[in-house]
């Protein structure tokens, strides 16, 4: 079996925040965006909008963000 990928980096105290709830994340794709929901959260965006958030952490769509909102197997209780 392959082991999953590790999470790209973001800035090193959301990484490590963010490691706490790394286990609510059965996709690495999922933690990746949870990531990069709380850079642009604590970013200078004016407007803290899902597609404002993928251009600002690099992504080119905001689709993966959208996902973990909304069709992500993570749990609210858990979190």
């Amino acid at each position: 079996m392959v082991a999953p990928r590790a999470a790209r980096p973001t800035l090193r105290f959301v990484d490590e925040y963010c490691e706490m709830y790394a286990d609510l994340f059965p996709e690495v794709r999922s933690f990746e965006s949870f990531k990069y929901l709380h850079v642009g959260m604590i970013s200078d965006l004016k407007r803290k909008t899902l597609p404002a958030i993928a251009k600002a952490v690099g992504l080119n769509n905001e689709q993966g963000l959208h996902h973990l909102l909304t069709k992500s197997p993570w749990s609210v209780a858990r979190l």
